[in-house]
């Protein structure tokens, strides 16, 4: 699962070019400074940076934008929320500041709030939905578990070797109807060779126990951030299986496993991270 880089994400909006005079000539070239200190994983640098430019030019959205995706790059998500909206009011056609907004809001657990922003970009960029699969999670958690299965459905037409997608086809559907619906329909995954998404995929088809899918991330040849990896997807998709049967003290474990023992930096991180928090806060 993919997430955009930050000059695809800006070239979709025209709007972010500004006549440069004075302070505004100034701001746009701390604008790219702060740009160039993202593409190098210098997030830190960049909303330094970016807040710069912001200073000397507060009606520059490309600012706000780069200050937005920084904040997100460092899980900073509600000052990433506040970034992007800023970039909104003054370019309203910067339809991609929806989608960032839409993950910054997934990742702090407001998500009606994300799925509402994914459909404004959405509605710009059609073309975009069968990729959309950030879209699809925001369902799930928004609790429209039939559209979550459709998105998840449309998402197998661009990728149909993903068992993360199969995974929550299965569980939209368990919600949408029963456990045992979901497995007739589970979407088939022949060549997800990540570790343990063969076993995640048995799980969900009723032909392995929990057990064994934490057993295949122990036991793999792996080491050091790998191994990690394989505990943490281990540990969550057991955790969403277990919530698709009802076992709520079975759920909180794993996920609580998934986020606070095996930290990665990957989106699906956040996820389990908004999942474990809300969670919390429903007790």
């Amino acid at each position: 699962m993919r997430v955009f880089a930050l000059a695809a994400l800006i070239a979709l909006s025209p709007g972010f070019a500004r006549a440069a005079d004075g302070d505004a000539e100034k701001a746009l070239k701390l604008v790219e400074e702060a740009g160039a200190a993202y593409k190098a994983e210098n997030a830190g640098d960049a909303v330094a940076l970016a807040k710069k430019a912001i200073a000397l030019d507060a009606k520059n959205p490309a600012a706000f934008f780069v200050l937005g995706s920084a904040h997100l790059k460092l899980r900073q998500n509600g000052d990433a929320a506040k970034a992007f909206t800023q970039v909104i009011a003054l370019d309203p056609k910067a339809v991609a500041a929806y989608d960032r907004r839409g993950d910054a809001e997934l990742k702090s657990g407001k998500f009606k709030e994300a799925v509402a922003d994914f459909d404004k970009y959405l509605e710009a960029n059609p073309e975009f939905a069968p990729k959309h699969w950030r879209r699809g999670i925001a369902l799930y958690y928004a609790g429209r578990y039939k559209d979550g299965v459709a998105q998840f459905d449309l998402h197998r037409k661009v990728n149909p070797e993903d068992v993360e997608n199969s995974a929550w086809h299965y569980l939209c559907n368990a919600r949408a109807n029963t456990p045992k619906k979901a497995r007739e329909d589970l979407i088939p995954v022949s060549e997800d060779s990540r570790v343990p998404m063969k076993q995640v995929l048995e799980l969900y088809a009723g032909k392995i126990k929990p057990q064994d899918v934490i057993d295949a991330a122990e036991k793999a040849k792996l080491g050091g951030e790998a191994l990690k990896e394989a505990r943490f997807y281990a540990n969550l998709y057991v955790a969403l299986y277990y919530e698709a049967e009802g076992d709520e003290k079975k759920a909180l474990e794993h996920m609580t496993a998934a986020v606070e023992k095996y930290k990665i930096g990957h989106y699906m991180w956040d996820v389990a991270d908004a999942h474990l928090r809300v969670s919390k806060e429903k007790k």
